[in-house]
């Protein structure tokens, strides 16, 4: 069952990110390599320009960094 354009279209009002974007990236979540740093890169790019937020170079190689080596906890609902 997909999501129904009303729900992008709320999603789109709230973000300014559009359906194509949001299929763009679930498709390189689910379909990348996420040891590849390209991907990682990428996705990362996405997201900053999504949510409006820059991401320094240092802060993006971190983040490269820990997904590489597997220091992301699997579990992330105990920090919300």
């Amino acid at each position: 069952m997909g999501l129904s354009d009303s729900l992008f279209d709320k999603i789109e009002k709230k973000t300014n990110v559009d359906k194509k974007t949001i299929y763009e990236l679930a498709a390189k979540l689910q379909n990348g390599h996420m040891k590849d740093e390209k991907t990682i890169r990428e996705i990362i790019d996405t997201l900053s320009k999504m949510t409006g937020k820059k991401v320094s170079k240092e802060t993006s190689d971190k983040i490269v960094s820990k997904i590489k080596n597997d220091e992301v906890p699997k579990k992330v609902d105990k920090y919300f």
